[in-house]
This record gives C-alpha cells, structure tokens and sequence, in this order.
C-alpha cells in the first residue's frame, strides 16, 4: 500500500512571555478578553528566552496556559536542566520553520460576542512573488500584481487574488473564515487550502489547470470552478 503525504502550512504564533510571570499572565488575560477566542485556535510556540532559572512562577507556567485554553505545539529557549521545567511537558522538537515577523493581535472591543476579529487592509504585491518565499497577512486579503512561482507561499487571513499564474501554495481564511476564496489568471497551484480545508494539484480537475479559475469551500471541500462564476 502506498503511503500517501499531504503538505499543509499554519501560521504559529511565538509568545515571549517575561517577568513577573504574574504581571505577564494578567496582562495575557486582558489581552485574551479583547481577542475573543483568538488565542485559542492559534498554534502557539513558547519562547523562554527573556525568562531564567529562577524566574518565579516558572514552574507552573506550562499549566497557567493549558487552563487558558493555549495549545503549545513547541518550546523554544530556556534549558530543560532548569529544575522549575522538570515537570514539564515538552512537545516534540520542531524545525524548518520561517519567521514572518510582529503579528497584530486582534481587538474585538466593539463585539465581544465576536470569535473572528474583522478583516483590515489587503497587502498587495506589486509583482511576481518568487520560489521559497513566503508572503503572510493574517489579518486580511493578499492581492498579488502577478505570478505566484512554484514553491513559493501566501498566507491571508481573507482572500488571495493573483493576476498572473499561481503555481505555489495559496492558503486563505486562515483565522477561521470559510467564506474566503482563491482567484487567480491561470490556475496551476501546488495545494489550495481554505480554512484548514486542502487540495493538492492532483486533485484539482485538470480541465481548470492554466485556466483563470476560483477555489471556494463548500460541504467541508475545495470546490475550483470558474473566475466568472456568480458568488453565492
């Protein structure tokens, strides 16, 4: 039987959390009360740097965020010989990884009520976006002024819109928006993703490769139809 392997790419967040441990918490807390849910579904890496051996509250950090609700896929930073971490449980090394640089945290001020914090300014990319780079706007749509290379990824929060070929990995609706989609001139993708939902360009009906076409979810599954679709 063959073994089958699929790529997927998220977005993590890395908290530096600093001391006092005490005064960091709270303010995590009313951060966590104007992000509504945000922190939540967010891959979270933990960077121990700014702290040391002795740093009070240390030990009981890892569950001080376990009861918050934060999911820690990596630890970076600090040593494991520190007596206060000994306790603790160390998810499995990860590597590979590129920085993306400062996130803007959401502010649901307006809408407590609110899970998903409202989409900002489109980044817009003027020109092609080439192999082994990685362009990211979780906060809203990414508008590419041309072709998207093979190997190369865009990450958006909102939609992707490339005008030009799109022959990388397009990953939209990442903070959870299911009514994000992918357009693009020509479409050649390596994988489409939408709200943690995936195809591969296997699976992509080849009558749509080179085709100007759009990705949208629908019934849990990328569906890729034509740019000139109407919008439901």
């Amino acid at each position: 039987m063959a073994i089958r392997a699929r790529g997927r790419s998220f977005l993590a967040l890395i908290l530096s959390p600093e001391a006092p441990l005490e005064a960091w918490l709270k303010g995590l807390d009313e951060q966590m009360v104007r992000s509504v849910g945000f922190f939540s579904r967010q891959p979270i890496i933990l960077d121990l740097d700014l702290l040391s051996a002795d740093t009070v509250g240390l030990n009981t950090l890892q569950n001080e965020l376990k009861e918050r609700g934060i999911r820690l896929i990596g630890i970076e930073g600090g040593n494991r010989d520190w007596p206060a971490l000994q306790e603790w449980d160390w998810p499995a090394e990860l590597n590979g990884g590129r920085p993306s640089g400062p996130v803007t945290l959401p502010e649901n001020t307006e809408d407590e009520s609110s899970t998903v914090s409202d989409l900002k300014e489109p980044l817009i990319i003027n020109g092609p976006v080439r192999s082994g780079q990685s362009v990211q706007n979780p906060d809203g749509d990414i508008i590419v002024l041309g072709a998207v290379s093979s190997g190369a990824e865009i990450i958006a929060g909102g939609s992707i819109h490339v005008y030009g070929p799109l022959r990388g990995r397009a990953i939209a609706g990442v903070d959870g928006r299911p009514r994000a989609r992918i357009y693009a001139v020509r479409m050649e993708a390596e994988l489409l993703a939408i709200d943690g939902f995936y195809m591969i360009s296997e699976e992509i009906d080849p009558s749509w490769i080179g085709q100007a076409a759009q990705a949208l979810l629908a019934n849990d599954h990328i569906t890729v139809r034509s740019l000139h679709s109407e919008h439901r």
